[in-house]
């Protein structure tokens, strides 16, 4: 534990955690979903939006009980291993690794989308591997810098989505929307049900990683209190922006040219206002700072969940060091990094069950986020059942109904996830598996997790 015995700096409060909640997800409304109306048409996409919204929401009221009780780096990772031992963590944390690793990758190639629109000239490529580098030395840089401008460009990416609405609204007509808007162009139809469950992953796309503010919490002023607030305050706002988005985008024309490409907002203003219009070229340059604030935002998470599950025992002690002056995990940041711009570097080679890398890219995370989704609500259930003297500050309200809400969606989200995508389910748990098979010879002679007082019951601490 030497790299770690001085820890991460407590200097993040409220407002930042809201921040960083919303920007994790924020690129999430920029691109991405637009996938799902290729599979379920604009209504049956919205129909699928709604059954995961309600998901989110109800899951978010559960997952602040288990952030405030256990205000750990490892989020998922420390609930699941609190709970349910050391093969509980790893699932967690494998799932919530995939789920943060793979995100990043596809955030930076939007990035590159957007800045072709403004500089067609300029590789998509060379731009995301760009962010990479810039933003992982950031990230290093220090947590209040890096939270600092985190909120900043939240506040202005949401701006940017409330001036995109305003601004196609004069050109916005519902039946543009709801034309062809079951799959298959028709009625609603058991056809139409398969594209809706097909099209979960890109509708979990609005709200993913929204979760991630909770490996923030060793970083928090007062977690217990600023937690539950940013929480809250994030799901409600990134509702209200994923349906009005989606809605505003679909109705300015033929929302079938929107279905697969990375800057759906851009090309439903440019029928607006035209390709030279000023307002075009704002959302163009305010939108890059919606994907920014996510990519910045997930670089944060991702390193957050390698320097937990390294200080644990789980991947290599070296990826848990501390930068000496910035008090960061500057190896986590660069070691995660790595993997993606890995993955940029594959996209034009690899398609997965015939899929853009992008979508498949997507459907990876979002498989991941849901696993994880899972297993943090049967960590709530077990340990309310297993520790009832432990220290909750939040409760979660309905309890037991709200989390079972949440519990038994995601099970149906999972099943159609894998069900529609079964190559990528196979990539996930051949993967899981060889994590599995490494971590347990690293445990061979102990893990480090079970000298920690957060990750060990009430009566053990």
């Amino acid at each position: 534990m030497a790299s770690a015995e001085r820890g991460l700096a407590r200097s993040l409060g409220g407002l930042h955690l809201w921040g960083i909640a919303v920007g994790l997800v924020i690129s999430g409304e920029y691109f991405g979903w637009s996938y799902g109306w290729a599979l379920a048409g604009t209504l049956g996409f919205l129909v699928t939006t709604v059954f995961v919204a309600l998901m989110y929401t109800t899951f978010i009221f559960s997952y602040t009980e288990l952030s405030t009780a256990i205000p750990h780096a490892g989020g998922p990772f420390a609930y699941a291993y609190r709970a349910f031992g050391p093969a509980g963590g790893y699932l967690a944390g494998f799932a919530t690794l995939v789920e943060f690793a793979f995100a990043p990758p596809a955030i930076a190639l939007a990035i590159g989308a957007y800045l072709n629109v403004q500089f067609p000239g300029l590789s998509a490529r060379a731009a995301a591997v760009g962010a990479y580098g810039v933003f992982m030395l950031l990230n290093i840089a220090g947590v209040t810098i890096a939270a600092a401008f985190e909120l900043v460009v939240t506040v202005l990416a949401i701006a940017e989505l409330l001036v995109f609405m305003a601004v196609v609204a004069g050109g916005f007509h519902w039946s543009n929307f709801a034309a062809g808007g079951w799959a298959g162009g028709g009625t609603p139809d058991w056809a139409t049900v398969g594209g809706m469950f097909g099209a979960i992953p890109f509708a979990i796309w609005f709200f993913l990683a929204i979760e991630g503010a909770a490996m923030a919490a060793e970083e928090a002023k007062d977690p217990r209190r600023t937690i539950p607030r940013a929480y809250i305050a994030g799901i409600l706002t990134l509702v209200v922006l994923a349906f009005g988005t989606m809605i505003f985008a679909g109705g300015v024309g033929d929302w079938r040219l929107l279905a697969n490409i990375n800057d759906p907002l851009p090309q439903a203003m440019k029928r607006v206002v035209g390709a030279q219009s000023g307002w075009l070229h704002l959302l163009v340059w305010i939108g890059l700072l919606g994907l920014i604030a996510s990519f910045h935002g997930i670089i944060m998470g991702y390193s957050r969940q390698i320097f937990a599950l390294a200080r644990a025992g789980y991947l290599p002690h070296g990826l848990a060091a501390i930068h000496p002056r910035f008090r960061t995990p500057h190896v986590a940041i660069l070691a995660g990094g790595a993997v993606g711009i890995g993955a940029i570097f594959s996209d034009e080679l690899v398609k997965i069950a015939g899929q853009p890398l992008t979508a498949s890219i997507v459907t990876m995370s979002a498989l991941g986020a849901i696993v994880m989704y899972i297993v943090s609500l049967a960590s709530l259930f077990q340990l309310r059942r297993r520790e009832p003297g432990l220290a909750r500050p939040f409760r979660t309200p309905l309890y037991p109904a709200v989390p079972l809400v949440a519990l038994v969606i995601a099970v149906v989200a999972l099943v159609a996830i894998v069900y529609y995508n079964a190559q990528i389910a196979v990539l996930f748990v051949v993967a899981g598996a060889l994590g599995a098979i490494a971590a347990a010879w690293r445990a061979r002679t102990g893990l480090a997790a079970a000298a920690d007082p957060l990750l060990r019951p009430t009566e053990e601490a």
